[in-house]
């Protein structure tokens, strides 16, 4: 009896992610009305390049501080990567100030690699794009890793802050150790392969998991036997903070993946009463190449996969290989979606496109 009991309460209780209650699926109208509110179909071009064909440029986050907006990105140079830091009065034409997470000498654990991402950025649709303080600092999530190259193993994720104003190039403070790592005693299945990726934080207001703050973030990984063809697959899943210093998973699966290849670089905006995560996808069992999509929530946890167009995918020579990892805002009624487009040359930039006609970008590749 007491065997059957356990049976039926683990049935109830302990259901899946994606097995969805009806009232946390979001409808098929709803799903529709969100694409046909994000879409940009007018592609405006480069907005952002490398100085040097040697350098390749990745991950746009965007705020804004006063009346000038603020994009940090980061550049694998080579060794490793780097954070830097954009400035631009329109969200068209772009200055590069400097360097906000630096690579370093020493022995850290992070010492080559810091790729960062800024934390809290407001996530209403149309609203003010403003970084948020917690207890007098602003943050940033980074990955991380000790040696050179690109994105060599193992590459953990990393807490970054500052009290200064993040409105020019200066280096910020960093946790000694990393909060999440494939070294952790609760690492999941799908992050095993010592590769973690992008994340995004948000203060979840209504406090879905119980906790304040929520970690978005994909990584490598399948503990599936004879796993050699699938271990390279990247899923987004979630970790969950009071105090955004010690950071711990939540669920076992991800939130959002597919069969096959790529799903990744999670960014959140809230639109109306509803949650939309705008990530990419690439290598799948049915396509090639990058692109970007979203899927929906109305709790954070429960989310919906769009199965229409894509956002963005290839169609201009500056993105004709991929096109893809997105930061979408909506500013004076024009939807602004920045992606990372690489050329047929390997050339990495960052590239717009727009809800509406605004022209098109003078800007090039450097071709050295």
């Amino acid at each position: 009896m007491m065997r059957l009991l356990y049976i039926f309460l683990s049935f109830l209780f302990f259901q899946p992610v994606w097995g969805q209650n009806k009232d946390l699926k979001v409808s098929a109208t709803e799903m529709q009305n969100i694409y046909n509110a994000v879409k940009t179909p007018y592609k405006y071009g480069l907005v952002v390049v490398p100085s040097t064909k040697k350098h390749l440029m990745d991950c746009p986050s965007v705020y804004k501080i006063g009346h000038i907006w603020y994009m940090t990105y980061i550049i694998f140079d080579g060794v490793g990567y780097e954070t830097y830091l954009a400035e631009s009065a329109d969200l068209l034409n772009w200055k590069t100030l400097g360097k906000q997470l630096t690579a370093g000498e020493g022995d850290e654990w992070d010492a080559k690699q810091k790729a960062g991402y800024n934390a809290l950025i407001d996530t209403k649709w149309g609203g003010s794009y403003k970084l948020k303080k917690y207890k007098g600092k602003y943050w940033m999530s980074y990955f991380g890793g000790s040696s050179e190259g690109y994105e060599p193993e193992p590459l953990s994720l990393g807490i970054a802050y500052t009290t200064e104003t993040p409105n020019r190039p200066f280096d910020w403070n960093r946790i000694d150790k990393p909060v999440l790592s494939s070294e952790d005693v609760d690492i999941r299945w799908w992050e095993n392969r010592h590769k973690l990726f992008k994340s995004y934080i948000i203060e979840d207001p209504s406090r879905n998991t119980g906790h304040r703050f929520i970690m978005y973030y994909n990584a490598v990984g399948d503990s599936l036997e004879n796993n050699k063809p699938t271990r390279w697959y990247e899923r987004i899943g979630m970790a969950v903070s009071d105090d955004m210093v010690k950071w711990k998973r939540y669920l076992q699966d991800p939130v959002v993946h597919h069969p096959v290849g790529i799903t990744g670089d999670p960014m959140i905006q809230r639109i109306n009463n509803t949650w939309v995560m705008f990530y990419f996808g690439a290598f799948w069992k049915d396509r090639g190449g990058a692109f970007n999509r979203f899927a929906a929530s109305k709790d954070l946890i429960h989310w919906t996969d769009w199965e229409g167009e894509d956002l963005i995918s290839s169609t201009e020579p500056y993105d004709a290989q991929y096109a893809h990892k997105s930061f979408v805002i909506k500013h004076k009624g024009i939807v602004y979606h920045y992606y990372c487009a690489v050329d047929k040359d390997g050339n990495r930039g960052i590239a717009l496109a727009t809800s509406k006609d605004i022209g098109k970008s003078v800007l090039n590749f450097v071709k050295e």
